[in-house]
Order: structure tokens, then C-alpha cells, then sequence
């Protein structure tokens, strides 16, 4: 009898990359009671929606998908938001920071206002509604050094807040999951992928993605050495003038905040070349709300942001 042996697939970067992904899902969904899927809709989100929905087949995901709508979103990211969260029988709740400014919370910025910082109060509004004890968020440390910073598993206050001195060692992957009384955590599985690795995954896995990730032609003018798309959220100022121009978007944000950069890369090969090429983060290319002050991020974090 002749016995065929098969060389086993070789096992590359990113499927230990997802295979880390998928341990932390599982187990912070069997450590809390009640745990939520932070959804923007961007790229992030959009693959950690996808290994979650890989790391519970065949049955649906145990916890709902949360999205924080500010009103001044993209509309492609929004019909993306549903056609994914749909594809994946997932339960969509939707927390509107007009809501919260109707109920008084915070200050209505106007209708040229950026409602960016705002979300804050919504997430954490949403979470205490529900009672979520867990809510697993898209960031990667190479996004931001407040980020670089940051647990697999950060664990927030009853108020919400981060304080990096108070955070649980994580040594050799082992992670202390409980949740105390009073506190909930934050899990980021994808903490360690590289903006390189989120998209030659989605390259792999044939993902769907907004559209406006890729090049395409928009209304665009320049401010602060960035190309903000011209919408009803942001008023042009004296010397700012539209024009057209081929853009795409690396990060997905508030409209009032989030930049594009100039591009050509129309397939996902040519967006993964395109981004193997660059030396900027994302969020520091194109995400304003990051040029503020050097610890933005930081000091929004500490707030109970994302």
C-alpha cells in the first residue's frame, strides 16, 4: 500500500496574526456577561467584524455591533456599516450624538461644528444603557504612541476612563480577563497588525470595503496640508477653493475631520503597493483631530474615547 503524504499549508504572518485575533475574541466573550463590537464602518472595524464573525461560525455572533454616529459621516461608510453588519446577522444598535446633545449632555457645536469629540459621551451613554462590560474596538499600537501605549485588554473606570499607570501586565500573551465591579475593559485584537497587515488581510480574504478606500474622483480643497472633501458639515474660508482631484481615504472619520490623501490605487494591489510605500501613519496623514495638541489622542482616551 502506497501512503501520499501532503505538506501541511505553511503557516504565514497573518494567520498568526488572526489566529491571536480570534483567541481574544473567544475569550473575552467567555469571560464577560455582556460584550459589544465597537463599528465605525473603516477598514479596522470592518476586519475585526470579520474574524469575529470566523471566530463563532457557524452560529452568530454572541454580542450585538455598536456604531456612534455623529451625523456628519460619510454616506458610503454608512450603507457599507449596514450591507456588513447585515451580511453577518449581527445585531445593529446605532448611538446618536444628536441624541446626546439633544438630552442636553454636551454643547451643540452648530451646524459647521465638528461633532468628533463629542462621541465620547454617546459611547459611554451607550455602554451604560446596556450594560456592556466589554467592548472589543479596531485601534493598533502603530496608529498612535497613546495607542502604542495601550493593553490588549485595557481596562476603563466606572466612569469610563483610561489610565495607562493602572493597566494589567500582559506577558507572553497570558491576559487577566476579569472584570472587576465597576469597571469594563476595552479589548483590541488588533493591537499588534500593522496598517500593511489589515490590508494585505483584507486582500486575502477578498473583503468588501467602503468605496471611498479606494481612488475615485470628489469635490476636495486644501487646509493644513490636508484634502478635505467639500460637504454641508464644513464651511470654506477665505482663500480655500474646490477642485477636483483623484482621491481615497486611509482612515474612516467624521467628514469634518477626516482627510484624504491623493491616489490612483484603484484595486486592493495597488492599495496594498501604495501603502508598503509610505512612511506616514494613517491618523497622522489624514485625521486632524490628532494634530490638536501631542498627546490628543491621549487626553481623549483618558476621557473614555475609543
Amino acid at each position: 500500500m502506497t501512503t501520499t503524504l501532503h505538506t501541511p499549508h505553511a503557516t504565514d504572518h497573518l494567520d498568526v496574526l488572526e489566529s491571536h485575533a480570534l483567541f481574544i475574541l473567544r475569550e473575552v466573550a467567555a469571560e464577560c456577561e455582556r460584550p459589544v463590537l465597537l463599528f465605525s464602518g473603516g477598514k479596522d472595524s470592518a476586519v475585526l467584524l470579520h474574524l469575529a464573525a470566523k471566530a463563532f461560525a457557524p452560529q452568530q455572533l454572541p454580542f450585538p455591533v455598536l456604531h456612534i454616529d455623529t451625523g456628519q459621516n460619510f454616506t458610503e461608510v454608512l450603507k457599507f456599516r449596514d450591507r456588513a453588519v447585515d451580511a453577518v446577522g449581527a445585531r445593529l444598535i446605532v448611538a446618536k450624538v444628536q441624541d446626546t446633545i439633544d438630552q442636553g449632555k454636551v454643547a451643540d457645536p452648530g451646524p459647521l461644528g465638528s461633532r468628533n469629540r463629542l462621541q465620547t459621551v454617546t459611547l459611554l451613554d451607550a455602554i451604560n444603557t446596556n450594560s456592556f462590560d466589554a467592548a472589543f474596538g479596531g485601534a493598533r499600537r502603530d496608529e498612535d504612541k497613546a495607542r502604542a501605549k495601550e493593553r490588549i485588554l485595557s481596562f476603563r473606570d466606572a466612569f469610563g476612563q483610561w489610565d495607562p499607570r493602572q493597566q494589567r501586565p500582559e506577558l507572553w500573551q497570558l491576559y487577566q480577563g476579569k472584570v472587576n465591579p465597576g469597571e469594563h475593559v476595552r479589548a483590541f485584537p488588533l493591537s499588534d497588525w500593522t496598517e500593511l497587515d489589515v490590508w494585505q488581510y483584507i486582500a486575502r480574504e477578498k473583503m468588501d470595503l467602503p468605496s471611498i478606500y479606494f481612488a475615485h474622483e470628489r469635490d476636495v480643497f486644501a487646509r493644513d496640508d490636508m484634502l478635505y472633501a467639500v460637504s454641508p458639515w464644513v464651511e470654506l474660508i477665505d482663500g480655500e477653493t474646490p477642485f477636483r482631484e483623484s482621491v481615497r481615504y486611509r482612515t474612516v472619520g467624521d467628514m469634518t475631520c477626516t482627510g484624504a490623501v491623493r491616489s490612483r490605487a484603484g484595486t486592493l494591489d495597488e492599495v496594498v503597493a501604495e501603502i508598503a510605500a509610505t512612511r506616514i501613519t494613517e491618523r497622522g496623514e489624514t485625521r486632524a483631530d490628532d494634530r490638536v495638541t501631542e498627546a490628543a489622542m491621549e487626553d481623549r482616551k483618558k476621557a473614555g474615547y475609543f
